[in-house]
């Protein structure tokens, strides 16, 4: 009887064991598991993703890494666990189940293989114009700010009438004294557009100097002087590769899709149908 229960106990365990690692998919020959999935899951939750689809976009990550690995294996580009490992120890997720860890590399792997395909395959075929790096800047200055000193005034509280006395100024004390004269308190501010509010940032971005913004909610602002920092010497070659990783993640996503549909992907679980 003792030597039955054995048998039973092994075979439930087993059982148990399988159902654990059971073969959700496979990706160009490469096996995902239910166990990879979990994995996956936690690490995009140590990564502030806590999606209700998390399961199915851990499964859609995993199958892109494999792809990704796969391509770039072509070209002998093939980052180690050791490659990985430097990385992560960087992005500082904490401690980690090896399960959780093998998935993190698998991500990290993949990220470094992609990118290097980015350089060598996309990246060279981009080009930036004047006009890409003059809608970058103009785009960067209104959402996060320039390296530039700004001095400006700021009319607050000014009626319609008041606003359509203003003229264009020789310079700022001018136009300090354009607004008193007509009974307003002009605030004189400087600071590095960077330091500004988002909301004052977009009133000014583009406005030519010496010259009155529109009347908006009785705000008016006028920009004296601009004066470039230091920061902004190497500014538009940060500005172009910005533009240049931008139009390249464009182009890797549609080149990821055509590997996709290239890819033998088997999905034994309906509830991870893509």
């Amino acid at each position: 009887m003792k030597k039955i229960f054995s048998i039973f106990t092994f075979v439930f365990l087993g059982l148990n064991s399988a159902n654990a690692t059971s073969v959700i998919g496979t990706v160009n020959g490469n096996a995902i598991t239910d166990s990879d999935i979990t994995a996956r899951t936690e690490l995009m939750a140590r990564q502030g993703k806590t999606s209700t689809t998390n399961r199915r976009q851990a499964f859609q990550n995993i199958i892109d890494d494999y792809i990704k690995l796969d391509y770039a294996a072509n070209y002998n580009v093939k980052p180690s666990d050791k490659d990985a490992d430097k990385e992560l120890k960087q992005m500082k997720l904490g401690e980690m189940s090896e399960t959780v860890r093998s998935m993190a590399r698998l991500a990290v792997r993949a990220n470094i293989a992609w990118n290097v395909m980015m350089a060598r395959t996309i990246v060279p075929d981009i080009e930036i114009s004047k006009s890409d790096i003059a809608t970058e800047r103009a785009l960067l200055a209104r959402e996060h700010g320039l390296p530039i000193e700004i001095t400006m005034l700021r009319l607050t509280d000014i009626p319609n009438d008041v606003y359509k006395k203003l003229t264009k100024p020789k310079n700022c004390d001018a136009a300090e004294e354009m607004v008193e004269n007509l009974g307003g308190y002009p605030q004189k501010i400087t600071a590095m557009q960077y330091e500004l509010a988002p909301e004052v940032r977009n009133r000014i971005a583009g406005l030519p100097l010496l010259t009155w913004s529109k009347n908006e909610n009785n705000t008016v602002f006028l920009i004296c002087s601009e004066k470039k920092g230091k920061e902004y010497k190497n500014l538009d070659e940060i500005i172009k590769q910005n533009a240049i990783y931008k139009k390249a993640s464009v182009n890797a996503e549609q080149q990821l899709k055509q590997l996709r549909r290239k890819a033998v992907i088997i999905i034994n679980d309906d509830r991870y149908k893509l």
